[in-house]
């Protein structure tokens, strides 16, 4: 069987050779160039849609204030080695994205929009490297059609306009993924060994950018499905000598560096940011078996229909014994992400987003194979959500509390209706298409529809999220204080205060992700209220933030204060 199916790869590779050295005739060469304008054209329709809103809202605590301020400090001290936080080391996380956002900073200068840049720009890549493999596996068709189905993806869309470190995780882990799926396809030896180099490389930015991850999914899926496929085809194509010497090279000199100049490296990384993190619930963010269900179901839309067709049999798939297929790769590794992170202790909403570019390649390899008629009714499903959320969107008051105004609110709901006409609107246009089997026309209505509407509630959100940004207190703030008035976080830590006041702060009373920092630099943070306040008397001029309960302690311990902002949960005073 394998014998008859190599050489039918190989008939098939000899024709379409054959095709592209035989002399083309003006109608084929003025097709080909029409089909390349119109995929240039959507490349630059959904570049603009994609990278038109990050720097339109304020950065939010904690993950994008923390983020950009790492970045920030990089940028302004020149340690490309020691990544700081707020002035303390900070050891949670490897070095890449800081080092790339620092490069933002420096060539862009500061702003939202260079900070969110990485996270926009490796979503991007994400979508051209899911876009490129199905071309190349099924042709072009199936590449335009996993393209457009990776970019509407509302839980790829949603991590790429944040700045969080799991799009960049995301874009490696994917072109590690692409590699080895056009290696393995690959007739060419050459081909397969540089495919599988990018592999490793890609492997290595992972690793660099959120730790030992970026080995432990590619790892662990290629033992499984080797073990379950019966087939080390996989495992011996590796170019192990070769592709390990790749591996090492980019990613170990940065964790010797740092390990050298830092002493308290090493273990704080891997052993408590790591183990500790996955098998104990010391991160104080544990949720139940089910807990990425949901995102899943969510993350997926408009495409959540489509999840009954990745058990589907594919007709097309080649039948050659026990030889892997790429649809077995792209199963193993949903599954493997998905339980994996089910499973630890410590669960956040994004860690699942790596799965994603690969559901966006099953359901392209499914449609294939489906009528038309088939997916229109799959149409009904997000149909249906927006909708929901058209209606809950019609009375935002019956969301609203103390803590949230409605007035924050209502420019979301507004959103929210406008973009479920939006999404309606190109579902009405897919269900037309479909009527005249017009598939891939249907698949970019849809995608474009949930794009634009998507990122028109992201805009919105831009009212609640300045609840949990310090850029409107650091307007407030920035006339009264000189670069020489000390700044206190008094009791609590606004992640993004650092970026917008454009200096560290002095933390009080407050731990949490410093703790490390703070014991190898004591000197750097005061350890209680008593002698916060010793502090603040002493001081001609100073600054603080705090919650509304610690203002109230303050003023009946009698400190000097006046209020220069205050909102629902914060309050920012001047002493008098």
């Amino acid at each position: 069987m394998k014998t008859i199916a190599h050489q039918a790869l190989g008939a098939t590779v000899a024709e379409t050779d054959s095709r592209r050295n035989s002399p083309a005739t003006p109608g084929s060469r003025s097709a080909t160039a029409r089909t390349s304008l119109g995929l240039l054209a959507l490349l630059v329709v959904l570049g603009l849609i994609w990278f038109a809103t990050l720097g339109t809202r304020s950065l939010v605590s904690p993950d994008e204030g923390r983020y950009a301020s790492l970045a920030l400090e990089m940028a302004r001290s020149g340690d490309w080695v020691t990544p700081r936080l707020n002035g303390l080391l900070y050891f949670e996380k490897p070095v890449l994205q800081y080092w790339i956002g620092a490069l933002a900073f420096l060539g862009f200068g500061v702003s939202e929009f260079t900070a969110r840049l990485w996270p926009g720009v490796a979503g991007f890549l994400t979508l051209l490297a899911v876009g490129f493999t199905a071309g190349r596996l099924w042709g072009r068709e199936a590449g335009i059609r996993a393209l457009a189905v990776a970019a509407s993806m509302t839980w790829i869309i949603g991590n790429s306009h944040f700045l969080t470190l799991d799009t960049g995780l995301t874009l490696f882990l994917t072109l590690a993924l692409s590699a080895v799926l056009l290696a393995h396809a690959s007739p060419e030896p050459r081909s397969r060994r540089r495919w599988i180099w990018l592999a490793w490389a890609a492997m290595a930015g992972a690793v660099l950018t959120k730790g030992l991850v970026g080995i432990v999914i590619p790892g662990a899926v290629l033992v499984v499905v080797s073990l379950w496929r019966r087939d080390m085809g996989l495992w011996r194509g590796m170019h192990w000598a070769s592709g390990l010497a790749i591996f090492f090279a980019l990613a170990a000199p940065w964790f010797v560096l740092v390990s050298m100049r830092n002493p308290s490296f090493a273990e704080f990384f891997f052993i408590h940011e790591h183990f500790a993190r996955y098998l104990t619930q010391v991160h104080q963010r544990e949720g139940a078996w089910w807990y990425y269900v949901p995102l899943l179901l969510g993350g997926m839309l408009p495409w959540t229909g489509g999840l009954p067709w990745l058990f589907r049999k594919d007709p097309a798939a080649q039948e050659d014994g026990a030889r892997i297929k790429t649809r077995d790769i792209l199963l193993v590794w949903c599954a493997f992400i998905f339980l994996f992170f089910s499973a630890s202790g410590s669960k956040l909403p994004s860690y699942i987003l790596p799965m994603f570019p690969a559901l966006a390649l099953l359901v392209a390899a499914q449609l294939r194979n489906t009528a038309a008629s088939t997916l229109r009714w799959h149409l009904l499903l997000p149909a249906l959500a927006w909708v929901l959320l058209l209606a809950l969107a019609i009375d935002p008051a019956r969301f609203a509390s103390v803590s949230t105004p409605v007035e924050v609110l209502q420019p979301l709901a507004d959103a929210a209706r406008l973009g479920a006409v939006i999404f309606l609107a190109g579902a009405a246009i897919a269900w037309w298409c479909l009527g005249r089997r017009k598939v891939t026309a249907a698949v970019l209505a849809v995608a474009l529809a949930h794009l634009v509407a998507s990122s028109m509630v992201m805009q919105a959100h831009n009212t609640y999220g300045q609840l949990k940004s310090a850029a409107p207190l650091a307007a407030a703030l920035q006339p009264h204080i000189t670069p020489e008035t000390p700044v206190f976080a008094v009791r609590t830590y606004d992640q993004t205060l650092p970026f917008y006041l454009g200096r560290n702060v002095v933390l009080v009373d407050y731990e949490d992700e410093f703790a490390l920092g703070q014991r190898v630099e004591p000197q750097r943070w005061i350890k209680n209220l008593d002698e916060f306040a010793a502090t603040w008397q002493s001081l001609p001029q100073a600054a603080a933030y705090m919650t509304k309960p610690t203002w109230l302690e303050l003023q009946q311990r009698g400190l000097p204060m006046r209020t220069v902002f205050e909102d629902q949960r914060r309050v920012v005073v001047l002493k008098k």
